[in-house]
């Protein structure tokens, strides 16, 4: 990890932090695009839990006419299901993996960590959660794809075969498909994965609905800890 260059929004909780969502961002953003959502979840989240916003590396992004800005990896062509940039994933895959190690260093274990992303961060969450070689908390992918699909099935990790993966798209999403978001559902469950669909009436985008129901999951999967567990 001597590489490794922490550079990230992070908000603590009230509370002693006995969680993590490392939360990532969508193509062209930085960390605080979802800064503003913290403060709408449930007490019960904010209390314990740690938000980690990572901004992602500068690179040209050949479908933007090779502009340089903040992406995960390149997109080649509006059909994102195809040219993939195999390269620029594992590369953020192995940047997530240092968030990850860097919040276990801090005391959170992997247990108590979710993966969670919009867009491209939504897919290098996915990417990272299901290869992951220890059980993760959950998985929240929103408006988003599984990249790399056709390997998953030989690269998926057994640790987190029975972890829990929220999905939430728009049903009028211009960038990435609805129907690419329910065919990786529909692949995640046909590998017994237990995925938590939620379609809305939305385009590329979050609404207050989308976020209520996110609070909820997270409140569920992040419950507070009692102080014996603390200790």
């Amino acid at each position: 990890m001597s590489d490794f260059k922490f550079n990230a929004v992070v908000l603590e909780p009230k509370q002693k932090a006995t969680a993590t969502v490392i939360w990532l961002h969508g193509l062209g953003a930085n960390g605080h695009d979802f800064e503003p959502i913290v403060p709408m979840f449930p007490e019960e989240v904010k209390n314990h839990v740690r938000f980690v916003f990572p901004h992602a590396p500068e690179r040209p992004v050949s479908i933007n006419m090779n502009m340089v800005m903040p992406a995960w990896y390149d997109i080649s062509d509006p059909n994102l299901g195809v040219k993939q940039d195999e390269e620029g994933i594992r590369a953020s895959e192995k940047l997530l993996h240092h968030y990850i190690a860097h919040e276990v260093a801090q005391g959170i274990p992997e247990s108590r960590i979710i993966l969670a992303g919009f867009s491209q961060g939504g897919a290098i969450a996915l990417q990272t959660g299901l290869r992951y070689p220890k059980a993760l908390a959950g998985i929240m992918a929103l408006s988003t794809y599984v990249p790399l699909m056709a390997t998953v099935e030989a690269e998926r990790e057994q640790a987190n075969a029975e972890t829990e993966i929220f999905m939430g798209h728009g049903q009028h999403d211009p960038v990435v498909a609805y129907s690419l978001g329910q065919q990786s559902q529909h692949i995640l469950e046909a590998l017994n994965y237990k995925v938590v669909w939620h379609g809305y009436m939305m385009e590329h985008n979050v609404i207050p609905n989308e976020i209520n129901d996110i609070g909820r999951w997270l409140r569920k999967k992040l419950p507070a800890l009692q102080v014996d567990e603390c200790e």
